[in-house]
């Protein structure tokens, strides 16, 4: 097993230098006015989506692989992942020509899985509950490397904050963001950036239904396990339990958490398509549910579309039930 280094925040510094180090390897992504006509709030849409990968995750392990050593790099990579921060770490350890484990979900999407190996990555199938309890323990029968956590790990999270630093950039009166929550790396690196820089601006995490440790986390006043959790379409957010690091991480910077339905949730995928012409997977319209419910008050309001890694069959099954 191996032993995670203590938390501690992640500073303005690292941030701005993890933007540096990425730069070659991520997509500035475009910040998009959300047209919802009069009486609505005022939405703008971070497309992480757009990346490489489809997903925001390529920030993170890129500044992570970037900062092993050499003899780390000939040792290889590992993670763990329902299928984005897989790719994330893949993609990024195939351009600097490391080896890449990835210990997926059984349940993952089809698709993820296939992506994950095109991109050079060796794949080991893990149950959810043994794939969540690897991620406790940082260790996994049979697998050598570096292990990189896919949400709580100090440069994972640094390389997340650069997309804090291109919506202030971007639009300086933003009054709030919204980011998904899974494990909370996203947010525990968007959250950083904005509360070093903008302190005012609020940051909330939202959360399916069927997934809310977050939520229940913030009204219980400790990191909580979600009991009644389920496996829904929304496969790249909402996990069973907070857990206490990142609950420590996301103490500081986060306002509050919002839970929206698999309805909502559906609509907004929907919405994103009609309106935007964006496809986004279930996690990436959780942040457009709260936003457009108002939830997040009259904006300007910045949705961070976080992925659109969803099979096209299922994502017209989903928009058009």
């Amino acid at each position: 097993m191996s032993h995670a280094a203590p938390v501690r925040p992640i500073s303005i510094d690292d941030i701005n230098a993890a933007r540096a180090r990425i730069a070659p390897t991520v997509l500035r992504t475009p910040l998009v006015k959300l047209e919802l006509g009069q009486g609505a709030p005022d939405v703008r849409l971070k497309l992480e989506n757009l990346q490489p990968i489809n997903a925001y995750k390529l920030r993170g392990a890129a500044n992570a692989v970037a900062m092993l050593s050499d003899e780390a790099r000939r040792r290889g990579v590992w993670t763990i992942s329902a299928g984005n921060a897989g790719q994330g770490v893949a993609y990024a350890a195939r351009r600097a020509g490391v080896p890449c484990t990835v210990v997926v979900i059984g349940s993952a999407p089809e698709a993820k899985k296939a992506r994950m190996k095109a991109l050079g990555a060796t794949l080991l199938e893990a149950s959810y509950d043994r794939a969540w309890q690897a991620l406790e323990e940082r260790a996994f029968p049979g697998v050598e490397g570096t292990f990189v956590h896919p949400f709580d790990d100090h440069d994972f999270i640094a390389g997340h904050g650069s997309i804090g630093l291109e919506i202030l950039e971007d639009e300086p009166a933003t009054r709030a963001v919204i980011c998904a929550i899974g494990g909370g790396g996203l947010i525990a690196g968007v959250g950083s950036a904005i509360k070093a820089l903008r302190p005012e601006i609020k940051v909330f995490g939202v959360e399916p239904e069927t997934a809310a440790p977050a939520a229940l986390s913030k009204k219980m006043g400790s990191p909580q396990r979600f009991a009644p959790w389920q496996a829904s379409f929304v496969d790249g957010a909402g996990g069973q339990s907070m857990f206490p690091r990142m609950w420590e991480r996301l103490k500081p910077v986060v306002d509050d958490y919002f839970v929206v339905s698999l309805d909502e949730t559906r609509a907004a995928m929907r919405l994103l398509a009609e309106k935007a012409r964006v496809i986004a997977e279930g996690a990436g319209a959780l942040s457009v549910a709260a936003a457009v419910k108002g939830m997040a008050g009259e904006g300007p309001v910045v949705a961070v579309v976080s992925g659109g890694n969803i099979d096209l069959k299922k994502f017209c099954e989903l928009v058009t039930k």
